[in-house]
């Protein structure tokens, strides 16, 4: 898995917004939320934002118009002008994208893509065609969050995209929450409770492992097995890789299921490792665990090194993961490293 690296951002640049899973963010209701992350984009990183033209047609034109949303997307990546791709916010269906999608304009104009949750689909999308996308924030979540970006996402989200040095050690954040605090614009300067964050949970393993990055929601990842967006065996072997889990919180046996098919794929037994992120609001925290070390013993893979409670996914801070990035997993030092640079 030897990835193309987009270049890095620079301030000044101009970055395009799309929505191309839930259109929340053009509905009446919602727009101040997407105008505060347009205006942190702008004034925080200092990039110049513009939308697609479906970006803020709201959430029922793009639920029937999967094919404008998909438009947007290639319209983003094939102008020279558009830097980088910032994802509004998740949903549940955007593979219904996956007609409608010319892998050669993803190919041939490789520039950063980076969204979570459904946006999982278009990052597969990109591996694909081979590029590099970054597993992190979205407009409306982290970028719009309450008061202010949380210092670690944006410390994280400029490191990885706007730096083209190795990205180095990345320590657990040392807070985290999960609150839901509703959308409204008189909720915009309500502080979330935060929650001491007891840090990275290594289950299993020894040593010292490398491996690059692939991964995604988990639930999301269901949605694509099956189809020509699913990566060969092959694209496994030898990688780090990375589930969370969604708002949705689902249920530990179904979570079960899933980890076991990718034992009875064989992919568990390519890998190098695998890390988890944080379950949502830490419902089912010790269930979810229960599960990964009862079907990695299941498959007598208990040398396999795999970390817990990660920073990454739909807890808020988080870190920022490149696909096809090389990672390290230093089951002795009890650290996670990315050893390389996300951009060029």
């Amino acid at each position: 898995m030897n990835l193309m690296k987009p270049k890095r951002l620079k301030r000044g640049d101009k970055v395009a917004t799309v929505s191309l899973s839930w259109g929340g963010a053009g509905d009446e209701d919602l727009l101040w939320r997407y105008n505060l992350g347009k205006r942190r984009l702008q004034e925080h990183f200092g990039l110049e934002v513009v939308e697609m033209p479906n970006t803020l047609k709201g959430s029922d034109y793009l639920y029937n118009h999967p094919e404008k949303r998909a438009e947007d997307l290639m319209m983003a990546f094939s102008d020279s002008s558009i830097k980088a791709i910032f994802s509004c916010i998740g949903g549940e269906e955007s593979i219904r994208l996956l007609p409608y999608i010319d892998f050669d304009i993803i190919r041939d104009n490789p520039k950063i893509f980076i969204g979570y949750s459904d946006s999982t689909i278009t990052h597969f999308m990109c591996l694909k065609a081979n590029l590099s996308s970054f597993y992190g924030v979205s407009v409306l979540a982290e970028l719009a969050e309450n008061i202010k970006i949380f210092d670690y996402t944006a410390y994280w989200l400029e490191k990885v995209l706007f730096d083209a040095s190795a990205i180095g050690l990345i320590s657990p954040a040392s807070e985290w929450t999960g609150e839901r605090v509703r959308w409204l614009e008189s909720n915009s300067k309500v502080e979330k409770k935060m929650f001491k964050n007891h840090g990275y949970e290594f289950l299993q393993g020894t040593g010292v492992t490398q491996g690059r990055l692939i991964g995604g929601c988990i639930e999301v990842m269901e949605m694509m097995k099956g189809t020509t967006l699913w990566p060969p065996l092959e694209m496994f072997e030898d990688s780090i890789l990375f589930f969370e889990t969604s708002e949705d919180m689902p249920d530990p046996s179904y979570f079960g299921y899933w980890l076991r098919n990718y034992g009875s794929q064989g992919i568990f037994q390519k890998v190098k490792g695998i890390i988890f992120g944080k379950p949502y609001q830490e419902k089912y925290y010790n269930e979810y665990k229960a599960s990964i070390i009862k079907i990695i013993s299941e498959l007598d893979l208990r040398d396999l090194p795999i970390v817990y409670n990660m920073s990454f996914g739909h807890n808020e801070p988080m870190m920022c993961l490149p696909y096809g990035a090389m990672a390290q997993i230093d089951c002795d030092k009890k650290e996670f490293s990315i050893l390389e640079s996300g951009v060029v």
